[in-house]
């Protein structure tokens, strides 16, 4: 029935992720705390499974085995392709229950769905502030480091985050 009406109860508290069924949440759970022993000999990533470690390595070699059949572009995974061919068929299988608007990635909907429940799990810890989104997160954290890795392309200064740029 989950699948029907887009309910997503298993959210992840260490990352965006979050699940329709509570066997897919465990398993991604495990990812956060199971041994890793595949390890990137450029980064200091490592990965539970082989198969992450391959994915992960297409990120150096810029290897995208996954060519979509409408247009040029290649992707480096599968579920990126899949994702992006939903651009060229329009379908948007993520359906919100609060409102009508439907989404093509299940992220989009969860963040969405924050919107209605003003949830905001994301908490700085540098202040009292929350955030809906770990994206939102980042860049306030920002104000505490004093980074700003946007430059404008037309004097000196730099920014904090894109939008400020323009």
């Amino acid at each position: 029935m989950m699948a029907h009406t887009g309910e997503i109860p298993y959210q992840c508290s260490q990352c965006d992720r979050a699940f329709s069924r509570n066997s897919n949440f465990t398993r991604h759970l495990d990812a956060h705390t199971r041994d890793k022993p595949y390890q990137c000999s450029q980064y200091d990533k490592a990965f539970s499974q082989n198969s992450g470690l391959i994915k992960h390595m297409r990120t150096h070699t810029g290897e995208k085995p996954y060519q979509c059949s409408q247009c040029d572009k290649a992707f480096s995974m599968k579920t990126t392709l899949i994702i992006h061919q939903r651009n060229h068929t329009g379908e948007k299988p993520y359906q919100c229950c609060q409102c009508d608007q439907a989404f093509s990635q299940n992220s989009i909907l969860i963040k969405h769905m924050r919107a209605h429940t003003r949830e905001k799990p994301y908490q700085c810890s540098q202040c009292d502030k929350a955030f809906s989104n770990t994206s939102n997160l980042k860049i306030h954290m920002r104000a505490h480091t004093g980074e700003n890795p946007y430059q404008c392309s037309q004097c000196e200064k730099a920014f904090s985050n894109n939008c400020d740029s323009l």
